[in-house]
């Protein structure tokens, strides 16, 4: 196995791992077994156990703005950029089921009581509203969105899509069709009348 494969599998296998057993319940162990590398592998890459948490999750942010990036681009208006930005967040969380649960565990938003910088992590969250402050600016000059306070109704499409997620990951409940009507309702209540 290459040394970045190493890498990749170690990366992978903590997201999946804290995904789903959270900080307190996942070892070092678990995951270069789950990696299929040596323990020491881990830590040669990754230092600590806080910092390969830390760095799950940020890799996951950093791919998440990658395609929410590069799909917002592609709307010819504000509202359709926050409608994009909507549909391709939720349906990137079930693109990454296995992964994705990380970032419910290592967010600015989760309850982990973990001794740690989060100020890193809490960094990268602010660049995916940054992301739909921009869409909603742009809404507004383009009248496509009413005008309304760009920093607020980032917040309050974000907070809809952390509860639809956090909803549909963490909840007993099958509701199939909670991420369209979350991103039509969101558009819905933004739109020019």
């Amino acid at each position: 196995m290459k040394e970045k494969t190493k890498k990749d599998a170690i990366l992978y296998a903590a997201q999946e791992t804290f995904g789903r057993y959270g900080y307190a319940g996942t070892t070092v162990k678990m995951i270069s077994e789950r990696a299929g590398v040596a323990f020491g592998l881990v830590s040669h890459y990754f230092g600590s156990k806080e910092e390969l948490f830390l760095t799950a999750g940020i890799a996951m942010v950093d791919s998440l703005m990658d395609e929410l990036s590069r799909e917002t681009a592609k709307a010819e208006s504000g509202i359709e950029a926050v409608s994009i930005f909507m549909k391709t967040y939720l349906g990137y969380t079930l693109k990454q089921r296995n992964t994705f649960p990380v970032l419910l565990r290592c967010s600015p938003f989760s309850d982990v009581q973990v001794q740690m910088d989060r100020g890193k992590i809490a960094k990268k969250f602010q660049e995916l509203l940054n992301i739909i402050r921009d869409c909603v600016k742009r809404g507004i000059d383009d009248g496509s969105i009413r005008p309304l306070s760009i920093d607020d109704t980032a917040t309050i499409i974000y907070s809809n899509i952390v509860g639809t997620v956090r909803t549909r990951f963490l909840s007993p409940y099958d509701l199939p069709d909670l991420y369209d009507e979350t991103a039509e309702f969101v558009v819905r209540s933004i739109r020019t009348r």
